[in-house]
């Protein structure tokens, strides 16, 4: 009897054992952002009307037909004067950038944030684990990882990270690699630093896909510190929820709609085209098909059930998550979509349901600071911090779009009421304004006009 009561025990006491280090090993794949630090550039690289006119004007590639373009582009961005431009666009250096200029716009935001970052947590430089560094179109050597290192004097055995060419979603890729990190050592401290090298990439051609990024595209960037510490957990002001990246590159179309190139004449530029908005549709649908069951209640996800089965289908595979009854609000209170450009904003309020109010801090980060790529959701994050929406408790839902093309999508869960104006501080007060229309319209309008065809434009 006693054989056999020992040979059930054992297996039954391995059995518990391996429970309670997966479900250890499961508490503790945590992930906190302790701080979050935005790039503010100084008042004399601002793009107001005059000084972007200026800047469109001394390209002689362009004719009256790209200004009427430009000019109808601008109108509707939703961007408005108080934008940052590279100091080389204002120098009018854009058609022939050093290595010299690309460095000097990148360390200034990453080392204007860091310093920032280090100082408001106390946290040291030597006391950081990981560094993820993603900056897409510029990538020296030695690394941008290697140049912070460098400056701060970071220990040795550091876990530096360098990426490139992963768009305006990448941001939230470089989160998931900490997180996936953290997974394997504890009490750990990483280090997200998000931007864009805008300036080097200037388009100076004729082609219209092509001028659009020089439309929507601003300086900005963020950095982050994140970690894992269940000490810091008092000091955190999220807590990673859960994180879904989507990636079509293997369908062509997806591919090709956001994408480097040369024009015919040889000048660089990013290429925006027509099919970006239904490669950002198919991303975003697929992504939801992985994340909406971790993040919705069980009543929720039974009612759509039924309600496909059952009901009139949509031609949007995310429309027809609306249209089966599917509320996002029972699993998120805020949402956080990347400021790519009205379209982008429009388009994921109108798949998803959301009013004004949801869609306020994306309108007005994109108006404010433009698009600043993978930097672009921290603004608008701290755009709700500074109008004290975020109270403890609360959810976010990130959501972004990338070159790939990609679609990565998170959920924050707020630690605290959160009240700091951040970036924010000096105009918040004044937002949302009572419109966000650019003033282009009303001192270049006269460019739609038949008779324009016949005014010789001055270049000097």
């Amino acid at each position: 009897m006693e054989l056999l009561l020992a040979v059930f025990l054992l297996p039954l006491s391995y059995a518990i054992i391996l429970f309670c280090k997966k479900l250890l090993a499961w508490r503790d794949q945590r992930c906190y952002m302790v701080h979050y630090e935005c790039f503010k550039a100084s008042e004399d690289t601002k793009l107001n009307t005059d000084t972007c006119a200026g800047i469109v004007l001394r390209n002689k590639n362009l004719g009256l037909e790209e200004y009427k373009f430009l000019l109808q582009t601008i109108v509707s961005s939703g961007i408005g004067e108080e934008t940052y431009s590279p100091k080389i666009v204002l120098a009018g250096q854009e058609d022939s950038p050093s290595l010299k200029d690309s460095l000097s716009e990148i360390e200034e935001i990453m080392y204007d944030t860091l310093d920032k970052l280090f100082a408001k947590t106390g946290v040291s430089p030597s006391e950081i684990d990981v560094l993820v560094v993603n900056v897409s179109l510029l990538s020296p050597s030695p690394s941008l990882t290697a140049r912070i290192i460098n400056r701060y004097k970071m220990k040795e055995d550091i876990k530096s990270y360098n990426l490139s060419g992963m768009g305006c979603s990448a941001s939230l890729l470089a989160i998931d690699i900490a997180r996936n990190i953290f997974k394997f050592h504890k009490d750990a401290f990483a280090v997200v630093v998000s931007t864009e090298s805008m300036g080097p990439n200037w388009y100076c051609g004729r082609e219209k896909s092509m001028m659009l990024s020089n439309c929507l595209f601003r300086v900005g960037g963020c950095s982050m510190l994140l970690t894992n510490k269940r000490a810091m957990k008092h000091r955190a002001l999220f807590k990673l929820n859960t994180l879904v990246r989507t990636h079509l590159g293997s369908n062509d179309e997806a591919y090709n709609c956001c994408i480097q190139i040369e024009d015919s004449l040889g000048y660089r530029g990013f290429c925006l085209t027509k099919k970006l908005t239904k490669a950002a549709a198919l991303s975003f649908t697929e992504n939801l098909k992985a994340l909406v069951p971790k993040v919705l209640p069980l009543w929720q996800l039974l009612r759509y059930v039924i309600s496909s089965r059952f009901g009139k289908k949509n031609d949007s595979p995310v429309l027809e998550l609306v249209a089966a009854g599917l509320d996002f609000k029972t699993g998120v209170e805020h949402f956080c979509i990347h400021p790519g450009g009205r379209a982008v904003i429009d388009g994921v309020g109108k798949s998803l349901g959301l009013t004004e109010y949801d869609l306020e801090p994306a309108r007005m980060a994109l108006h404010r600071f433009g698009n600043t790529s993978a930097g672009g959701l921290w603004y608008v994050l701290g755009y709700m911090e500074a109008k004290k929406r975020l109270k403890k408790g609360d959810r976010i839902l990130m959501i972004s779009f990338g070159a790939g093309f990609k679609c990565n999508n998170c959920v924050w869960q707020v630690m605290k009421d959160l009240k700091d104006a951040n970036v924010w501080e000096d105009c918040i007060a004044s937002y949302p304004p009572k419109s966000i229309v650019n003033p282009f319209i009303e001192k270049y309008g006269w460019i739609n006009d038949p008779s324009a065809s016949f005014v010789k434009l001055d270049w000097n």
